[in-house]
């Protein structure tokens, strides 16, 4: 399975679409037909309509994917490259190949791919996706540029709901579920 220089989510979709017959495919193609899940996630407007179950969709098939690529392809593939993909495509490329503020820090320092570069990436995704912000961002104050290490920073103050999207944290109801999403989240982070 050569996947090129697609994204995880089109790789995801491309996978989706090749379900078994009569299965409908799953609602990332809607995402794809009317904008990018960047654009849903850190437009605020838009972001109002990604519920918590989508999001969590959205990473458990990605996650679906990741495992295939790095579990049961032979050999495995390393993505190297997970991230959603801005509508304007102004990411930093860095001189190892890759996305600034997605790449695994042990990749950053030795220039060696192993599967915990795609599994630090997708915790990076899994981040954006609870807190609609962007990977990489240095309109932010510093110690919030880097989401990743924000997030990890703000989870072990205690501050873990001060930094989640509005718009899915309802109530107390999906507390417990938040927490349980963000401990992988921080998981996957911690190399």
């Amino acid at each position: 399975m050569a996947l090129g220089r697609k994204t995880a989510i089109e790789s995801q979709i491309s996978l989706s679409r090749s379900s078994p017959a009569g299965k409908e495919p799953d609602g990332l193609v809607t995402f794809v037909c009317n904008g990018t899940l960047s654009e849903h996630l850190h437009d605020k407007l838009k972001a109002s309509t990604l519920s918590l179950d989508i999001r969590l969709k959205v990473a458990a098939e990605t996650a679906g994917v990741l495992s295939y690529l790095l579990s049961a392809a032979y050999p495995p593939i390393i993505h190297r490259d997970i991230k959603l993909v801005p509508a304007d495509q102004t990411e930093l490329a860095t001189l190892v190949q890759g996305t600034l503020g997605y790449l695994d820090p042990e990749y950053l320092q030795t220039s060696q791919l192993t599967e915990k570069s795609d599994v630090y990436s997708f915790g990076v995704v899994l981040v954006e996706l609870l807190t609609g912000r962007k990977a990489l961002c240095f309109e932010r104050p510093e110690e919030e540029r880097s989401l990743a290490q924000y997030f990890i920073s703000s989870v072990e103050k205690g501050h873990l709901f001060d930094i989640l999207d509005d718009n899915i944290v309802c109530d107390e109801g999906n507390a417990g579920q938040l927490k349980n999403v963000a401990v992988l989240a921080q998981r996957c982070l911690n190399v």
